[in-house]
């Protein structure tokens, strides 16, 4: 590029100032063969794919001009093109530049704990159960678990968010996040095995795939480029006018028709990675931008999937153990828990967490001497030689634990409350029930709200969870339409039969449970992705954080992108349409031409890339 043009200016030089026209026009045959090389090369490697290319309009255009004597336009036609690609290749660069801000994140070194001593060494040579030293200020080398130290950590990079979190024993932090604190980290995901890794792999991916609409632009371009030859053929033969008809070859090339596109859907995708939104393609975030119905599941997506016990029932105070009397309510509540906690210690049930929690300030427990669990329905254990029964009061009822009058009360209370009711029982007496609920994310209600404003029709929420407590949940996060007590197979028909309505439909989860369902829907969007690898490589959309607000962002940004690739297409059709008329008109010549159509392609890139801002 920079070659042709020096060689335009000599010849230009030549003709005007030294009255040497022979010396111009070898000047510029030279520019031309030094631009239109390169374009006529690739013009040849399409034509042996069968492909019929932009650079085969330009080459045929340029050859005829030299053909015809008119060797400024070849040169100008050749370097004009050159140098729009020049602009283009450059300009595309800022459209990548989130992927760039990912790959210098990676710390250039790392140091380990080896023997007592530190070490210094590459990323890519710690491995995993290595102790890495962090120090304050400094950027994490490895996805692990904090071993030793507080730190506030700043993981914008990962999550975007831009308020630092508190890391401390036991937490996970990842590769390429700053440690405002000295921290210790066992190393358990290293060099190519790490989240910021795969967020990369994940970028570039995306970036690559082609959306629908680009892969109907191509082909569209594929019949058009054919076609414009041929009109070309055809004016010439029916004007005999050699230098109009490669002048229409020239301004039909739709250059910035095939870029719109693309350039807009790249700059998309980075924007959203910065934004802590990974998208596995240009079709995911097409389609993102048409959806009209949303289906969240509920635990640990509208919920924190983190239950907390609000509520110890105590039925029969005088029946539980003796330094509980009845005439303290608390003291007998403390005791019904009591029993539950010590009867839980052996349960791994979501449940068992917030009951022992619960119970951590009232002192040692007794272990219990048996333990035996009942999946999906609760737990039996002998505790200081009383048998407990601790679980559903279908599980008490199949034990032998007759049901009361009292019990059936309570149960019913908490979950018209929305609350998960367990039943506690000791030697065959149902002595209490514990109300837990699994909080409501703070982001959901917002969340819902934005989704509605932006005109998605249907909001629903699916779970297998009771009614009782699905509408609770459902009330306060302001969706109106909840099916409940669902399998995961009812879950995945329901997702189908809204497809089936003519709904584009995104389900909402954590990337592991409700597979199907997922897979199934037009979009399929993970929470909560960072540091899972599952939802990192399987989920269409993946939002970094469990912020449902980055939904309603991640629609606004599809939508946004969608109007930018129209008014891009609009752009390259409008400015081919215009110069072919005033090519038929006498008014449009080869080298102006050119340059009207590299200005259309600019203008296109620039437009897309406001998409990078924000």
């Amino acid at each position: 590029m920079a070659a042709s043009g020096i060689l335009l200016l000599l010849a230009l030089a030549a003709r005007f100032l030294l009255d040497a026209p022979v010396v111009a026009d070898s000047l510029l045959v030279v520019a031309a063969l030094v631009a239109g090389s390169d374009i006529a090369r690739r013009a040849v490697a399409g034509l042996l794919r069968r492909d019929v290319t932009i650079e085969l309009l330009v080459t045929v255009a340029a050859v005829g001009a030299v053909a015809i004597g008119e060797v400024w336009e070849a040169a100008a036609v050749t370097f004009l093109f050159t140098f729009g690609a020049f602009l283009e290749a450059r300009s595309l660069v800022r459209t990548r530049r989130a992927l760039g801000a990912l790959l210098d994140l990676t710390p250039d070194t790392a140091t380990v704990l080896r023997d007592g001593r530190e070490e210094v060494v590459s990323p890519f040579e710690v491995a995993v159960g290595d102790t890495v030293i962090v120090k304050p200020g400094g950027r994490i080398p490895v996805d692990g678990e904090v071993v030793s130290g507080q730190a506030a950590v700043d993981e914008s990079s990962i999550t975007g968010e831009p308020l630092p979190v508190d890391r401390n024993v036991g937490d996970g932090v990842y590769t390429g996040t700053i440690s405002h604190g000295a921290l210790r980290v066992r190393a358990t995901g290293v060099g190519a095995d790490t989240t910021l890794a795969r967020i990369i792999r994940r970028v570039e991916e995306a970036q690559e795939a082609k959306a629908p609409s680009q892969r109907f632009i191509e082909r569209f371009a594929r019949v058009y480029t054919p076609a414009m030859m041929l009109l070309s053929a055809v004016v010439f033969a029916a004007t005999r006018d050699a230098h109009v008809a490669l002048t229409l070859l020239v301004i039909s090339c739709p250059g910035a028709l095939v870029i719109a596109t693309p350039v807009a859907v790249v700059a998309g995708i980075g924007r959203a990675a910065r934004r802590g939104i990974l998208l596995k393609g240009g079709e995911h975030l097409e389609r993102a931008g048409h959806l009209s119905a949303v289906v969240f599941d509920k635990t640990g997506t509208l919920t924190t999937g983190r239950p907390v016990l609000t509520e110890v029932i105590a039925l029969h105070p005088a029946l539980v153990a003796a330094r509980a009397p009845a005439r303290d309510p608390n003291a007998a509540r403390d005791d019904v828990l009591r029993w539950a906690a010590s009867a839980e210690m052996g349960s791994e049930h979501p449940l068992a967490r917030p009951i022992l929690e619960a119970s951590s300030g009232a002192g040692p427990l007794p272990y219990p001497e048996r333990f035996e669990s009942f999946t999906g329905l609760g737990v039996r254990a002998t505790v200081e030689g009383r048998h407990v029964i601790v679980g559903s009061i279908a599980l008490l009822s199949e034990l032998g634990v007759p049901s009361t009058v009292d019990a059936a009360r309570a149960i019913a209370t908490l979950q018209e409350q929305g609350r998960t009711a367990v039943a506690v029982a000791v030697d065959g007496v149902t002595i209490g029930v514990l109300g837990i609920r699994d909080t409501l994310r703070e982001s959901a209600r917002p969340a819902i709200a934005a989704l509605r404003a932006l005109g998605i029709r249907r909001l629903v929420m699916l779970t297998g969870d009771a009614s009782g407590t699905a509408a609770a949940i459902a009330s306060e996060a302001g969706i109106d339409e909840v099916h409940a007590e669902l399998l995961p197979d009812a879950k995945l028909g329901f997702i189908e039969r809204l497809q089936r309505e003519g709904e584009v439909v995104a389900m909402v989860g954590d990337g592991v449970n409700d597979a199907p369902a997922l897979a199934a829907a037009d979009v399929g969007v993970a929470m909560g992705a960072a540091g899972t690898r599952v939802a990192l490589e399987t989920a269409p959309v993946a939002l970094m954080t469990d912020d449902l607000g980055k939904l309603a962002e991640a629609v606004r940004l599809a939508r946004t992108t969608r109007r930018v690739i129209g008014q891009n297409v609009a752009i390259a059709l409008v400015t081919v349409a215009g110069l072919l008329a005033g090519v038929l008109a006498g008014e449009v010549h080869m080298a102006g031409g050119m340059l009207v159509h590299q200005a259309s392609v600019l203008l296109v890139i620039a437009n897309a890339l406001r998409l990078t801002r924000g």
